[in-house]
């Protein structure tokens, strides 16, 4: 399953999208360990499979907060969380 966090306004759409099928077969983690402002944390889902999520409080706020990894203008190719995670379970949107 795709799960999708984040949020649309007049400027855009804003998601961080994490396929836990994929993540729950990852023991490391270490997409949220690398997550320089600490968006993504650790939960159990509905199925007792431990996945990254995008922290409830942060969904709202992740244009900014994820921007000095995101910036507009000469992105990397592959932003931190993406390159420490194996399995390719993360994409972003905007």
């Amino acid at each position: 399953m795709i799960a999708n966090y984040g949020f649309d306004d007049g400027s855009g759409s804003y998601y961080i999208s994490i396929d836990t099928n994929k993540c729950a077969g990852c023991e490391e983690k270490g997409c949220i360990r690398v997550c320089p402002a600490g968006v993504l944390i650790s939960e159990v889902n509905d199925w007792d499979e431990e996945t990254a999520v995008v922290a409830g409080h942060m969904r709202n706020r992740i244009k900014t907060l994820c921007a000095g990894c995101k910036p507009l203008n000469s992105r990397p190719e592959l932003l931190p969380c993406q390159r420490a995670c194996f399995f390719q379970a993360i994409e972003h949107s905007w």
